[in-house]
């Protein structure tokens, strides 16, 4: 019987599956860090990472469709915590001029208040990155900008707005080069979350 990445006696033989354990040690700790947010404000970890999305994305990806879609969850999961965070003043809806059931999510200004005092909750974890050096971050982001793109084209993540996998973005003999910016790209500066993304359909 195959042997789980989760078992100690494989991880000693196998750096994969001693990654992925980590990974998933990682995947704790963010979630430890946003439950001690939420608790404290009486909202869900949910509802906090929604407000923070809408707070730096643009209005066509802050509708209930692709917000299922960017969480990984059911339509109804969004709606439920929309429906929340509007009771409780913390959004606002724009509805559509041709639709009327259709609406983009704004922040109130009570909103925007609780995405300053929350945004931060992953502070640690960046904290803890300001003691590895350049080079083994620049190798770390290398690699971790290709498990995303990878878990993506698996199906595994539903939304990925990564340079990997836009059609602005070629890979030459020279390195990475973006057509939308008419620059080469070095490995930092490949990005998995661009504002200007267009899928290479």
């Amino acid at each position: 019987m195959k042997k789980s990445v989760f078992d100690p006696e494989l991880q000693q033989l196998d750096l994969s599956s001693k990654m992925v354990s980590g990974l998933e040690r990682v995947s704790q700790a963010f979630k430890v860090l946003l439950w001690d947010k939420a608790k404290g404000l009486g909202l869900s970890p949910i509802q906090i990472q929604l407000l923070i999305f809408c707070a730096h994305h643009k209005s066509d990806l802050r509708n209930v469709s692709t917000l299922a879609r960017e969480f990984n969850v059911t339509k109804p999961t969004i709606s439920d915590a929309v429906k929340a965070l509007y009771a409780k003043k913390l959004i606002q809806k724009e509805y559509s001029d041709t639709d009327n059931r259709s609406y983009t999510i704004v922040l109130s200004e009570a909103g925007k208040v609780i995405v300053r005092n929350t945004e931060n909750f992953a502070d640690p974890i960046l904290e803890s990155l300001l003691n590895i050096s350049e080079n083994e971050k620049t190798t770390f982001f290398q690699v971790l900008s290709r498990l995303l793109f990878q878990l993506s084209r698996k199906g595994v993540l539903s939304v990925q707005r990564t340079c990997y996998s836009c059609r602005f973005y070629q890979k030459g003999e020279e390195g990475h080069y973006c057509n939308l910016l008419q620059k080469a790209l070095t490995t930092n500066e490949i990005r998995i979350d661009c504002e200007d993304y267009n899928p290479n359909m």
